[in-house]
């Protein structure tokens, strides 16, 4: 199969599946070595960028997506009503943002950071898929760890936690 056939097949798996797919996943499907899938996706990517296409693919760690354009945003928001993108609480928000730092963190990690108990926040975290059970701790009581999920980097637009700014670039009062 030449490059052409190979990325309208990649094309097509992205947009048949909805959800990020790893490329290694994509490399066994199509039987192509891993380094050739990137390169494909990579290749796709800047020509749907260049091309100003109204969608884009995008990078999630090791995974691609389908996704419309930023700049559209406006007009999507127009026709779309999405019931599931409310906007977060600020107790979830706060939560969020120990587990995307402290991770993986324990329940009551996140309670003695917020001062408060946060057990609807997690509920909503994880029913949002922003959050997910990272495992358990070998220690008395064995407390469960959060951590984020690719849901997460999609949800704030970022591809890796590396992206995430700095704890010490925030101004932030330790008396409060």
């Amino acid at each position: 199969m030449d490059d052409r056939e190979l990325k309208s097949i990649i094309e097509g798996l992205l947009f048949t599946f909805g959800d990020p797919i790893e490329s290694k996943e994509i490399a066994k499907v199509l039987d192509i070595p891993s380094k050739k899938t990137e390169e494909l996706l990579l290749e796709m990517k800047n020509e749907f960028d260049y091309s100003r296409r109204g969608i884009r693919i995008v990078r999630f760690n090791n995974s691609y997506q389908l996704g419309t354009r930023v700049e559209h945003h406006e007009w999507i928001q127009a026709i779309v009503v999405d019931r599931n993108r409310r906007s977060l609480s600020n107790a979830a928000l706060e939560t969020l943002s120990i587990i995307a730092y402290k991770q993986p963190v324990t329940k009551s990690e996140i309670d003695y950071i917020r001062g408060v108990k946060s057990d609807r926040s997690l509920e909503t975290l994880i029913g949002r898929k922003l959050v997910i059970d990272k495992g358990r701790l070998d220690k008395p009581g064995k407390p469960i760890i959060y951590g984020t999920t690719d849901e997460f980097l999609k949800y704030f637009g970022l591809q890796t936690l590396n992206e995430l700014p700095d704890v010490e670039d925030f101004n932030i009062d330790s008396e409060i």
